[in-house]
């Protein structure tokens, strides 16, 4: 089974053909998500919210980015794997970012790295991707800036961070970037830098226009359910099934109906 590539996403943004990209942060989950076919799976800074249990993606390390990457990798055969670069890990110098990235390829078995951000990440990203290291994009809504952001909103409504977004999209791929996420933009903006640029756009939260889509794995099953973005759609409720099967397990050692001598040695 042949591994996805950057050429191979290029070949399909170019063919029009969707590419498919969600989250996973363990082994289990990223075999499941691996062989349901997925394009691109994404060791997301979302771990700190829907796995450590934050309340922001700001707090994850490059420690936690390592250790989940790695499981992920471990049960992966055909999906690329990118991982997040988690807060301040890339922010301080090209070096220290080029450092941190490789040791995500290097140590975890990540085949691209993402980081978030335009202009002041132009020269990171060409220290990176010169050291051989595929870099993924981020703009619109970054997570990682939400501070600065003011909350969790939609990007690029007005004009002047609507022709900033489009220029940052033409920087990013210039500073050598094989794909970038477009998160909470309007689906208008989205396509016209879709249309703007030759490398794959990958949507969250930025309408149909993209050349693929991502989620978060755990919003997808229904196991996170603390808030639901409005671009989020649930195709499974594994909480709740998860829930009723936990709750029969206490019943029946309560009851003394488990284990039974089906389940014991002799």
């Amino acid at each position: 089974m042949a591994r996805v590539t950057t050429l191979e996403l290029k070949r399909k943004k170019e063919a029009g053909e969707p590419i498919t990209m969600l989250t996973a942060y363990d082994y289990p989950f990223a075999q499941m998500v691996d062989e349901a076919g997925v394009d691109i799976i994404l060791v997301g800074d979302s771990l700190g919210m829907v796995v450590l249990g934050y309340d922001s993606t700001l707090p994850v390390t490059q420690e936690d980015m390592l250790r989940h990457t790695a499981a992920v990798a471990r049960g992966t055969k055909r999906a690329m794997v990118v991982a997040d670069m988690p807060f301040m890990t890339y922010q301080v110098s090209p070096e220290q970012a080029l450092e941190n990235a490789g040791q995500l390829v290097k140590e975890a078995g990540a085949h691209a790295v993402k980081l978030e951000g335009g202009d002041p990440v132009l020269d990171t990203i060409r220290k990176i991707v010169d050291a051989g290291i595929p870099v993924m994009g981020h703009l619109g809504l970054t997570p990682q800036s939400i501070h600065k952001l003011g909350g969790y909103r939609v990007q690029g409504r007005e004009k002047e961070t609507a022709e900033r977004l489009k220029r940052e999209a033409k920087a990013l791929e210039e500073a050598g970037c094989f794909s970038m996420v477009l998160e909470a933009v309007p689906s208008w903006l989205a396509k016209e830098v879709t249309g703007a640029v030759s490398v794959p756009t990958i949507g969250i939260g930025a309408g149909l226009h993209c050349d693929g889509q991502v989620l978060v794995l755990h919003d997808v099953l229904g196991i996170f359910q603390e808030f639901k973005p409005k671009f989020v759609k649930r195709y499974a409720n594994l909480r709740e099934e998860a829930l009723k099967a936990l709750r029969e397990y206490v019943k029946e050692v309560q009851e003394g109906k488990f284990p039974t001598a089906e389940y014991s040695y002799e």
